[in-house]
């Protein structure tokens, strides 16, 4: 890969940047294979029909080497109209609100991702793919910024917190075009995340890892509902189907057992605690109201029915 100096950034940020972005990945992959070897004795974790191996080093391949090496075409400087045309002749999709950032990870989401099987570092997102990352101390347009890939899924995600507040600002202006454009993903422009930066944020970075989905490849599960805890998956209770034969079994005319399953009472005991004079009302009022033609009950027949 072309490394060019990049003004910008002394030696000493230079290197101590590297050095941390290296072992950023190197606690991730140490962390991922102490997991399996916990789990399993051995860094190899079978995975549906695959065996997938955690044993570190991990490959580490760049956004740009990764889209080459699985589309043929060299996205390094191209304008939007060029991937759009890129994408275009791959037979992705895409939409007027897309823009670089958006069509990038569109070409490498459809052509490259599902490729990553074994554990895999994507290394060096492109800047307009990552509004809130620090740009790279030597590569042009690139950031620092890696994508962990297992079994063609997103694993864990890194990068250099960007704290430049200026540069930040920039960020967030052409976030806002493309809000304008109709994406409905974009960033606003955070003003008071910018007026913290101008006091000042320290250099730092962390990292996401998807814990729910590490425990999937770990314990061999096709789905994330097996091994979420939280929030807990309970059964599904079904409610019981109530018919008017519960009241016509207790003498109640089926016509009027009907009316009464309708306005609300579901079952014996409900019926035996309402009030007579209430329930003639209720199912006298409910016959009259939707026409039913039915001759109306006493109140003492009602007051048999409850007996």
């Amino acid at each position: 890969m072309d490394r060019t100096h990049n003004p910008e950034f002394t030696v000493l940020e230079i290197y101590v940047a590297y050095k941390d972005y290296k072992w950023m990945m190197n606690f991730t992959e140490e962390m991922v294979e102490r997991v399996a070897l916990a789990l399993h004795g051995t860094t190899k974790v079978k995975l549906g029909d695959k065996e997938i191996d955690f044993k570190r080093p991990f490959r580490r391949v760049t956004m740009v080497d990764a889209i080459k090496e699985h589309t043929g075409y060299d996205i390094t400087g191209k304008s939007e109209d060029e991937l759009r045309q890129i994408c275009k002749e791959l037979e992705i999709e895409t939409d007027p609100s897309m823009g670089k950032g958006k069509l990038i990870d569109e070409i490498f989401g459809e052509k490259c991702e599902h490729s990553y099987v074994q554990p895999t570092f994507i290394i060096y997102y492109p800047v307009e793919m990552s509004p809130l990352t620090k740009k790279h101390r030597l590569e042009k347009g690139l950031t620092e910024r890696f994508e962990l890939f297992v079994n063609g899924k997103e694993l864990a995600n890194a990068y250099s917190e960007l704290n430049d507040p200026i540069d930040q600002r920039e960020r967030f202006e052409e976030q806002l075009k493309l809000s304008e454009k109709g994406d409905d993903e974009a960033m606003f422009i955070d003003q008071d995340f910018l007026r913290a930066l101008e006091y000042g944020m320290p250099p730092n970075s962390g990292m996401g890892i998807g814990i729910d989905r590490l425990t999937m490849f770990m314990t061999d599960n096709a789905s994330i509902q097996d091994v979420l805890l939280f929030p807990q998956m309970k059964p599904e209770k079904k409610a019981e189907i109530v018919t008017a034969s519960i009241f016509t079994e207790i003498g109640i005319p089926e016509e009027w057992a009907k009316v009464i399953l309708d306005t609300g009472i579901k079952s014996v005991d409900e019926l035996k605690d309402t009030n007579p004079n209430k329930l003639h009302q209720t199912i006298c009022g409910y016959n009259k109201k939707n026409k039913l033609g039915l001759t109306n009950p006493s109140q003492d027949d009602v007051k048999n029915w409850i007996v």
